[in-house]
Formats: C-alpha cells, sequence, structure tokens
C-alpha cells in the first residue's frame, strides 16, 4: 500500500526574525510543493528516499536535521516501527534550498502521507502541529511560520501568541507574481536565529526600536496587499530587507541579488527566510516584470523561481 501527501514552499513578505519574539509576519505558499510517499517494509524502522533537487550540499548539510525531523514526527504521531517499517520517497518541484520553507514542505508532506497510510485522517490543524514537532528538528525553536503556510496555503497574517499561533487569511485581489533568487549557499538557519537572540540580548534598545519598526510595517503592509497597491508593497518590501540588514541576518549575495532585482525594476526585494544565504524576493508583478527581473539575476549565474503568490490553497494529495 502506497500513501502520498503533498506540502507546498512558502515565501516570508514580511518579518522573518521579528515573527519569533511576536511581531507579525505575512506569508505565503508558493506554487512550488513537496510530495512525499510512504510505502511498508519487511524491516523495521523507515528509510528514505530523497528524490528533490537541491542546492549542492543542501541535503548533505541537513542530513541529521532532516532524520531527527522525522523521528519527531513519528514520535508525535505515536507510529510504532518495531516490528514493520515503512519507505519515504520525497519528490515534487520545489527546489531545496534555504529560505523557501523545504523542511516544512517536507514535514507537511510526510505529515499528511503517514496519516493517510495509518488512517488517522488528521485535519489541517493537526498536520500543522505534527509539521511543526517536524521543524523543532532543523530549526532548534521554529517561528511556526513556515509549516503554517505549507498547511494552509494562501497568504496568511501569522502571529505568535501566548495561546498558540494567531492566523488570519489575507485576501489578495489577484494572484502576484514573483522572483525568487538563489544565492547557492547553504544557510543555517539555527545559528541565524541564534545570533539575533544573542545580539538582542546585548544591545535591547536597539533592537527594540527595530521590532516596533518591523510591527508597524506588518500593519501597513495588510492594508497595501488587501488594497492592491503594488507600490506600497514593493516599498514594505524594501524597507523590511533594511531591518533585517540591521538585524544582520542579510549577506553579500543577497544584497547583490536584491540590488539586481531592484535595478531590473521589481517593485520591491528582499531577503526571504532566515537570511545568511538561501533566497530573496522580488515582487515583479505582470509575466513580462517577472520575465525581465528573473532574467537579470540568472544572467548574473543564478537560479530563479518563477511563481506567485497568494493563489495557492494546500489540500492533502
Amino acid at each position: 500500500m502506497t500513501s502520498e501527501g503533498i506540502g507546498f514552499g512558502k515565501a516570508i513578505l514580511f518579518n522573518e526574525h521579528f515573527v519569533v519574539y511576536g511581531i507579525p509576519s505575512i506569508v505565503s505558499a508558493i506554487g512550488n510543493y513537496t510530495t512525499a510517499k510512504i510505502d511498508d517494509t519487511a524491516t523495521p524502522g523507515w528509510t528514505l528516499e530523497d528524490n528533490r533537487k537541491a542546492t549542492p550540499g543542501y541535503k548533505e548539510d541537513k542530513k541529521d536535521q532532516q532524520q531527527d525531523s522525522i523521528n519527531k514526527i513519528l514520535n508525535k504521531m505515536n507510529i510504532e516501527l518495531s516490528t514493520k517499517g515503512i519507505h519515504i520517497t520525497l519528490a515534487g518541484n520545489l527546489y531545496c534550498a534555504s529560505g523557501i520553507g523545504a523542511s516544512a514542505a517536507s514535514c507537511v508532506a510526510i505529515a499528511r502521507a503517514l496519516s493517510k497510510h495509518y488512517n488517522m485522517d488528521l485535519n489541517d490543524e493537526q498536520i500543522n502541529e505534527i509539521a511543526y514537532e517536524g521543524e523543532k528538528g532543523y530549526h532548534g525553536t521554529p517561528s511556526g511560520v513556515d509549516n503554517s503556510a505549507a498547511t494552509y496555503g494562501g497568504l496568511i497574517w501569522f502571529q505568535k501568541t501566548e495561546d498558540g499561533p494567531h492566523i488570519e487569511t489575507i485576501p489578495l485581489q489577484q494572484p502576484l507574481e514573483i522572483v525568487i533568487g538563489n544565492t547557492g549557499k547553504v544557510a543555517d538557519t539555527k545559528a541565524a536565529v541564534a545570533g539575533v537572540k544573542t545580539r538582542k540580548e546585548t544591545e535591547p534598545e536597539k533592537y527594540e526600536e527595530l521590532f516596533k519598526q518591523a510591527e508597524n510595517i506588518a500593519y501597513l503592509a495588510r492594508d497595501a496587499l488587501a488594497d492592491g497597491d503594488l507600490k506600497e508593497i514593493g516599498k514594505l518590501m524594501n524597507q523590511n530587507h533594511k531591518l533585517l540588514q540591521h538585524l544582520e541576518v542579510s549577506s553579500r549575495e543577497l544584497d547583490f541579488l536584491v540590488h539586481l532585482a531592484r535595478k531590473a525594476g521589481a517593485l520591491g526585494a528582499k531577503l526571504t527566510g532566515g537570511g545568511l544565504g538561501g533566497n530573496m524576493l522580488a515582487l515583479s508583478p505582470g509575466r513580462k516584470l517577472q520575465d525581465t527581473v528573473a532574467n537579470a539575476i540568472e544572467k548574473e549565474g543564478f537560479q530563479t523561481i518563477r511563481t506567485t503568490v497568494g493563489s495557492t490553497r494546500n489540500q492533502g494529495v
């Protein structure tokens, strides 16, 4: 018996890192996805076949974290593999790179496939909780924003609270074309999160001001997205990137790609995800502008993804 699940990649439009501390974030699922297939085996335990395309070194660097993640998912779901095992196959068209939710997409896909395989009939909220547990293997203390986007899809407002995550759907008048540019550099999200924590404790006044600005940007961006004010969205993305530079989570490669995208006509561009490498995101509405921005980045030897935000509604396969 083979069971399959799906999880979509994500793009954080506003406030990665800030979201860890309760500042609102805006995130969207993208059209690229990871699939997980589960097959029974006669041998106890689990085995993995990872057929996803990836940035060189990504899967090797994440191997130990991936094993920890899968074990956390199995434990959370109370799946016992001491007598009969399973084989997990990962595939899909989501390119594995830092910053586009590759780990969260795989956690959601695996949780959905396991739910089907063992006839658990879990709902989205339960899948999201399991995926969050799996994300701990990759991120230590994840914000929960990546797995929420991969689980629920669409464009969402996400805020951590003492009572759990507060999630709202943000309506969009139409899907927005974006370009995601890959630095080719595998990033360590755990290290990036830990670095922000250390610097925040060392310079509390500086960071308090940055956090206030980030919160203000989130509310302005939510209004601009609802109104379809693309120039305002782009301007706010540029401001958000500047704040992330002040958090010291950008990099020379990210700043270069952001500059390239803006020069090519993108309405706004910023890093997306954990930073210190990984991916950047450019707002490039319309296929013509999207192609122009992507071509400018590719001309410099970097990989791109041309996709949209705000359209994907994630459903299990």
